[in-house]
């Protein structure tokens, strides 16, 4: 009976043991897939199947890559989710004896990617982690490739919510899970399935264990108790902390791993911001493209180093609440902003600034090579000058940076001193080490050196003692240093050159002389690879015991770049400093929303907004859709969360108090994968803003109940309306678009209401758009005139403006005679009277306007052939 040959039953075993991933097995030159991993892998990397011997009737299915360049392969793979294994040879094959010895090296996933090439510089790359116990939550993030790691705790009220809340503002790429978690979380296995886009791997109990964890973490920090590390011993936090370094272990990261300080958080340092209003507000990329351009982070975002983009992008998704730490960050802008001269210089100098944080984690893993660094010592030089720029600042802020940042003179000097500046990529072929810094190492080179100088002296010589004018002394890897001699000369040949191999028109020799230097030469070619990688090694670990100098630098320089960013945008596009208090105002004079005043051609019109928590709580914004509703009421939230992020704001004048949170609910968007309609989504998300919002929440609520029946959305609309504004009940302050006029009449029902309308100017049948924001409600929606516009045909609008008449006059349509001189009525005048009998049939009271637009658009679409 046929089996597997010894090398199919050497993978059969490895990938028994790695069943969750697709193993990259090492033969020669390249890494091979066999089986079900090759059926996978060829057809998500587009590669050739093919087929191999395994000892069995059927050939293996089989697909390669070439090892050299492995990398953009598995780049690929790690993106659409996969987990990849690296099954290297740990033997010379040419010194085997039998079956080449193979392990896994290294599995590498998407939470714990180290690689430059598979990893987004403006993003961090999270691995997360979630326990729930009866007590609380423990929920932590870690950047295997920073060596950043960021932990809560979350109550049990109302946990999932929370938990999806910690998920939006970190976006893992991995997490991992317990087996039994969607058992406990099924809203949070919901979430995962429609919004989260990362990977969940899913672990065993065991793996969450207190005591399992706990000991980890001392063995890992080298502490007595997990207290050491402001942790709490048997708290979920250690059990979900754990539980990642278990993993990054696991996979292969071993060693030190780059984590040396956890930042434990709390929820209520940070302003809620749930997915659906960073989505909404388009914070880091727009909603329809996915680009950043368009966001409010292309807008924010003039940083320099890899280091700066990062963390804007994470002040971004957390605005602060703490009015200290927000001023501390404003006051240091303002400075930037002021001191234009420092501003230009700081600037100039971040250019060229390299991810020493990305980098410094490779070192204290041992994967980086020889530009590694050269990068970091690249870094060091420019840091003393950014020092000096700082020396005499005023901002606490900046004092602070300016305190933090180590100019890593020594580490500098040791990379200038000992690294040739031309070293190769790869660490096993020499050329890593300086002349001059190691005496073995420049002898080993002399020893080569020479020997090839050696061999020019004996061939010259050996010319003139045999008389043979074109005797060559030459190398090959079969038989080493050899004397050749043409047919011709071969009687001049002395007695102690030992016959090699006999060619056909020559002769080749050696001597004991040549054997001699053969060996010295090739063993110091040999030696000095193995040496100069101990001696580079060596260094690496030197410069990795001074990760923490070298991690507080790289922190430094991203707060001083973003600052920095913020100081660039706020003075190039004349931004103000908001006053933040905790007034509970949202108080702002000629307010622009920052993104789209950078996508027009034309000025913006500036508007003014104000709500308090006593007599203007929420504005009722009534006028024509495309009027700038809703980029009004979007960029009182940018505005609101851009002061509270530390920056200038667009404005003349702004003066916020403190928002814990921004709530959104725009757009309309039918929810398919888990068979929800647009009305039903809205409400889904209204029923969460009523259920999370507290008094000094902003909501951002644009056409409330459009996606049911008139009377129904209008009524709904109402009790929300209400329900917010009412302070026993919530009482926040609220910017709330609507198409019913009816609600206007609230301003004078309900204490904290205030209309507000689009201001319109209407000339004859047309109306131009004023984009103002003025008090009092509109008077009508001017639908008709929006559709015009929009190209609606002629024919359409004036028949709809019949219907508008007879409907505000009878409250029914009837149908309009359409009077026909011709005896046969023509098919298009059929297909027009078609129209008008749908026209007739229609129940305006019923339709949302949505619903009606819809309807005109399909007329129009009809008439195009009449």
């Amino acid at each position: 009976m046929a089996q597997l040959s010894p090398m199919m039953q050497q993978y059969k075993q490895i990938k028994a043991e790695n069943e969750d991933s697709i193993v990259f097995f090492r033969v020669g030159d390249f890494y091979e897939m066999f089986f079900e991993d090759a059926k996978k892998a060829s057809e998500e990397l587009d590669l050739v199947l093919t087929g191999k011997e395994c000892g069995l009737p059927e050939r293996a299915p089989m697909c390669g890559v070439p090892f050299h360049s492995c990398d953009s392969y598995i780049a690929k793979l790690i993106d659409k989710g996969f987990k990849v294994s690296i099954c290297e040879q740990t033997e010379d094959p040419a010194t085997a004896k039998g079956l080449v010895k193979r392990e896994i090296i290294r599995t590498i996933t998407p939470g714990t990617v180290l690689e430059d090439n598979m990893l987004d510089e403006g993003k961090n790359n999270y691995l997360a982690s979630i326990v729930i116990t009866n007590q609380d939550i423990g929920v932590c993030f870690t950047d295997a490739s920073t060596g950043e790691c960021h932990a809560t705790v979350l109550s049990n009220d109302d946990f999932q919510t929370k938990i999806i809340d910690e998920l939006s503002r970190f976006s893992p790429r991995e997490i991992l899970l317990s087996n039994d978690f969607c058992l406990k979380a099924p809203i949070v296995e919901e979430f995962l399935k429609s919004n989260f886009y990362g990977v969940v791997t899913l672990r065993e109990d065991s793996c969450f264990d207190c005591e399992v964890t706990e000991a980890l973490i001392m063995k890992h920090f080298s502490v007595v108790s997990v207290e050491n590390l402001g942790l709490e011993s048997g708290s979920s936090i250690s059990a979900a902390f754990g539980a990642i370094l278990d993993y990054l272990y696991e996979t292969g990261i071993n060693g030190q791993i780059s984590v040396n300080e956890i930042d434990i958080y709390t929820d209520s340092q940070y302003m809620r911001l749930d997915i659906t209003a960073a989505r909404n507000l388009e914070l880091c990329e727009t909603m329809r493209t996915k680009s950043k351009k368009g966001s409010l982070l292309w807008v924010i975002d003039k940083t320099k180093t890899p280091m700066g983009k990062r963390l804007i992008r994470n002040w971004l998704l957390q605005p602060l609440i703490n009015i200290t730490t927000i001023n501390s960050r404003l006051n240091a802008v303002e400075e930037l902003v002021s001191n234009v001269i420092l501003r230009g210089e700081v600037v100039e100098a971040l250019y060229g600034i390299r991810d020493i944080e990305r980098i410094m984690t490779k070192i204290v893993y041992g994967t980086a090579n020889a530009k590694d660094l050269l990068n970091l010592a690249a870094t060091s030089q420019k840091l003393p000058a950014i020092k000096i720029l700082l020396e005499n600042v005023n901002s606490k802020k900046l004092q602070s940076i300016y305190n933090n940042i180590d100019v890593l003179d020594d580490i500098f000097n040791l990379i200038e001193v000992s690294i040739n500046p031309e070293a190769p990529a790869t660490l096993r072929e020499g050329g890593l080490i300086k002349d001059g810094y190691n005496n073995l190492v420049d002898t080993l080179r002399n020893d080569m050196k020479n020997g090839t100088s050696v061999l020019a002296e004996i061939e010259a010589r050996e010319k003139e003692r045999t008389g043979i004018k074109n005797l060559r002394v030459r190398y090959n890897k079969v038989f080493g240093y050899y004397i050749e001699v043409t047919n011709s000369f071969l009687d001049l040949v002395p007695e102690d050159y030992i016959r090699k191999q006999t060619l056909t028109n020559a002769e080749r020799f050696i001597t004991e002389e040549l054997k001699e230097i053969e060996k010295r030469v090739l063993t110091a070619k040999d030696r000095i690879v193995q040496v100069e990688y101990e001696i580079f090694d060596s260094i690496r670990k030197q410069v990795a015991s001074e990760v923490k100098r070298v991690q507080r630098t790289a922190v430094a320089i991203a707060e001083l770049d973003s600052l920095t960013s913020m100081a660039v945008v706020s003075a190039e596009n004349h931004y103000c400093r908001p006053l933040v208090n905790n007034s509970g105002k949202i108080s702002i004079k000629s307010g622009r929303h920052p993104v789209v005043e950078q996508m027009i051609n034309i000025p913006f019109v500036a508007n003014d907004t104000f709500l308090d928590m006593q007599d203007c709580r929420s504005a009722i914004i009534t006028g024509p859709n495309m009027a700038g509703k809703s980029t009004y009421m979007r960029q009182t939230a940018l505005i609101t969360l851009m002061a509270q992020i530390g920056c200038f704001v667009p404005a003349e004048i702004a003066e916020i108090g403190i928002v814990d949170a921004i709530f959104t609910r725009v757009g309309a968007s039918d929810d398919l994968a888990s068979g929800q309609s647009t009305f039903m989504v809205e409400m889904s998300e209204v029923a969460a803003i009523l259920k999370n919002a507290t008094k000094n929440s902003l909501l951002i609520l644009d056409e409330i109940g459009r996606g049911t029946s008139t009377f129904d959305g209008m009524s709904i609309a109402r009790a929300v309306l209400e329900y917010v504004a009412d302070k026993r009940k919530l009482g926040a302050k609220a910017l709330f678009a609507t198409h019913y006029h009816e609600l206007t009449a609230m301003e004078e029902q309900l204490s904290g209401v205030k209309n507000f309308n689009i201001a319109v100017k209407k000339r004859g049948d047309d109306i131009t758009f004023l984009r103002r924001i003025v008090p009092g409600g509109a008077d009508r929606s001017y639908g008709i005139e929006v559709a015009k516009l929009s190209g609606i045909p002629n024919s359409v609008i004036e028949r709809a403006k019949d219907i508008l008449k007879q409907t505000e006059q009878e409250g029914v349509v009837t149908y309009k005679t359409v009077a026909n001189d011709d005896a046969q009525m023509s098919i298009s005048m059929q297909s027009g009277q078609d129209i008008i009998k749908e026209l007739n049939a229609i129940d305006v009271n019923t339709l949302t306007p949505i619903e009606a637009m819809q309807i005109l658009f399909d007329i129009c679409n009809r008439s195009k052939n009449l």
